[in-house]
């Protein structure tokens, strides 16, 4: 049975699944370190207790380890296998063990074993192995299917990261819409600081940044559609050119690299390794981002973008009208014409330009820090009260 909390008079310590905070550097561990960030301040009084199957140094993590309420514990297991298996089914007895309050899973999955332990909150980014199923194996396809399903099931409460993902949960799942609670990602508070000219000349210097591009940001993959992109700069003044940041490797990292030679555009696509506390400033000296993905659970460049000053074009299909309202221009992700009519009017037009920003830094105030730690808390207590 879980242990019974009188909310409103105790303290309460939630357990977070740590192993993408400690672990990743992209993505999900970012989400996570963010959640970290924003609900450790937001409430002193809450203790946060990271439960990752195994530890490794990390720059981005260890500043938020400095604060008194979160600890992060690992079972000291060698073995890769039974480290799996500990955070899939053993963690609850520990968890038992230190009189967790509510346990969150904030990237898709929960312990198999977590129903009956105390409550819990699974956060779902997206399904997207259902979507665009050529990104993954059968064999992932097939784990991930029945893991992030049966977590979505069993939890107490569960988070959609955006309409479209509770859509898809429901559907998918059939999960009760009455359970889901959709609660928006705000961006790191680093991309709503004021960037002067000196940031913005220092990261062109180091980065060797073009006067006039446009920004990809994200791991170059199929769904990410970068190719798009690189179809249509063909079609672009030659002073423009792309920036893709992220991962450049496998078969669809050689088609693109293919493209950009057999278009001749080897002298206007560059590739640089950014640094994560850099991007704000490289979002800010672009002209415009692009970020083409065929589907989408949220889609936060599109929101770091726009907060940084910097319109977007994105794909219609998913969730990307969700993360960036007025502040981009929406193409099919096959519609190269499209794009390059969009790309033209954010260039050549100064007043739609700033219209198009000044829309765009409205609409991405909804994606605060201080809504997030305030809905992501009720959740906390819908779950507590339900298990009352």
């Amino acid at each position: 049975m879980p242990r019974k909390i009188d909310i409103d008079k105790s303290a309460l310590i939630i357990g977070i699944d740590g192993k993408r905070a400690v672990l990743n550097n992209t993505g999900l561990g970012n989400y996570s370190r963010y959640y970290l960030n924003i609900m450790s301040m937001a409430y002193p009084s809450t203790s946060f207790r990271l439960y990752t199957p195994r530890r490794r140094e990390n720059d981005r993590l260890t500043p938020l380890l400095d604060r008194p309420n979160i600890k992060v514990y690992d079972p000291g297991i060698r073995f890769a296998p039974m480290r799996a298996w500990w955070r899939t089914v053993d963690m609850p007895i520990q968890l038992a063990r230190d009189g967790i309050s509510l346990y969150h899973g904030l990237s898709n999955e929960l312990p198999l074993t977590i129903k009956g332990v105390c409550p819990s909150v699974v956060t779902v980014h997206d399904v997207i192995y259902r979507r665009c199923p050529a990104d993954y194996s059968a064999i992932d396809r097939q784990l991930y299917d029945f893991k992030y399903g049966r977590s979505a099931r069993i939890a107490t409460r569960v988070v959609a990261i955006s309409e479209c993902t509770k859509r898809d949960i429901i559907n998918d799942y059939d999960i009760d819409p009455d359970k889901i609670d959709v609660i928006y990602q705000g961006v790191d508070p680093i991309f709503s600081l004021d960037i002067d000219t000196a940031k913005k000349a220092d990261v062109r210097k180091r980065y060797g940044l073009p006067e006039r591009f446009i920004l990809a940001v994200g791991t170059v993959q199929p769904r990410k559609n970068q190719l798009l992109a690189v179809r249509a700069l063909e079609h672009l003044p030659k002073a423009v050119k792309l920036v893709i940041v992220g991962n450049m490797a496998g078969k669809y990292g050689d088609m693109v690299r293919r493209e950009i030679e057999r278009r001749g555009l080897s002298d206007r696509v560059l590739h640089p390794k950014v640094e994560f506390t850099d991007l704000p400033a490289v979002y800010a000296c672009a002209d415009l981002s692009s970020y083409t993905s065929r589907y989408e659970g949220f889609g936060l460049p599109v929101v770091e973008s726009i907060t940084a000053g910097t319109p977007v074009i994105a794909c219609s299909g998913s969730c990307l009208e969700e993360a960036g309202g007025d502040g981009a221009l929406y193409v099919n992700p096959d519609d190269v014409e499209a794009y390059v009519e969009a790309a033209r009017h954010l260039l050549d037009d100064r007043i739609f330009y700033d219209k198009t920003v000044r829309q765009g830094q409205r609409h991405v105030r909804r994606f605060s820090a201080d809504a997030f730690a305030k809905s992501t808390m009720a959740t906390y207590r819908k779950a507590i009260i339900s298990m009352i």
